[in-house]
């Protein structure tokens, strides 16, 4: 596998680091460590600053591959001569998200992984603008991180579903792989405002994803709430709940879940990783 992890060289994505060593553990990894320099900073008043390339290379460049090398003297450390895993590190200047792109495509990289700061405040995000931005716009399976997340083995796997969408087998793959791997009970999880049957197409959509999963013997579970939120907190607080997986193509559904909170309550964003599938 290949797997990208952003770091700013902050606390957060280190634990995201940490993270992904044990969660990949036996399995034969090439890990791509990219920290980008972000020059779209440098926009001053209504005129734009451009770094000569001379500039970028000693205020930017070389600076970052120093703190790469010392990052990775501390996950050889922390991986612990594991022979299954390699290490590269990636430097690179410009926009984030072209720059994630361009190394997705580049290395043929098969999942990112990265870390996010919880919600502290009522008015916090959930996830923190380089998490959101990435899962909306980087078609790439994404495992984001919160601060709290630890690794321990995975026992339940939540799927929230609205049943509304088709799945396309190709984007449920790297979910079934996971499945193969970790051997977690799957809970595929339906929450409504009120209680209204399924309709035809949310039938036929429930009945694929019980194919498609059949030797996995998902669970369902359907859940009656006004918020979103609140039914998944209730629902993880109620189980063993180590991973939340989505759909990126259902992300508005899930708007309450990844990109806002009030409710101070909500604490599976600060300890629960969420797996996105992108088509």
């Amino acid at each position: 596998m290949n797997i990208l992890l952003p770091t700013d060289f902050s606390e957060n994505s280190w634990n995201a680091i940490a993270y992904a060593l044990d969660f990949f553990e036996n399995i034969t990894c090439n890990f791509y460590v990219l920290h980008v320099n972000r020059i779209e900073n440098l926009v001053v008043g209504d005129s734009v600053y451009i770094p000569t390339h001379e500039e970028i290379e000693n205020n930017y460049i070389k600076p970052s591959k120093k703190k790469l090398k010392d990052l990775l003297r501390k996950i050889s450390l922390r991986a612990n001569h594991n022979k299954q895993h390699k290490f590269y590190t990636l430097s690179d200047y410009g926009f984030f998200i072209e720059s994630i792109r361009k190394h997705v495509e580049e290395k043929k990289i098969d999942m990112i992984i990265m870390g996010t700061k919880g919600a502290s405040g009522l008015k916090e995000y959930i996830i923190g603008s380089n998490s959101g931005e990435v899962i909306k716009k980087v078609k790439c399976t994404t495992l984001v991180v919160p601060e709290h997340a630890r690794y321990s083995k995975i026992k339940e796997i939540a799927f929230p579903t609205d049943f509304s969408l088709s799945y396309d087998i190709n984007t449920l793959q790297p979910f079934a792989n996971l499945l193969n791997k970790v051997k977690a009970s799957l809970r595929i999880i339906h929450i409504q405002k009120k209680d209204t049957v399924l309709n035809t197409d949310q039938h036929t959509n429930k009945d694929v994803l019980q194919d498609y999963f059949e030797d996995f013997k998902p669970s369902f579970h359907f859940l009656t709430n006004k918020k979103v939120e609140d039914a998944i907190q209730c629902f993880v607080e109620s189980r063993d709940i180590s991973l939340i997986v989505m759909v990126a193509k259902n992300l508005n559904y899930f708007q309450s879940i990844f990109f806002h909170s009030k409710v101070e309550k909500i604490t599976y964003h600060t300890h629960i990783p969420f797996l996105v599938l992108h088509e």
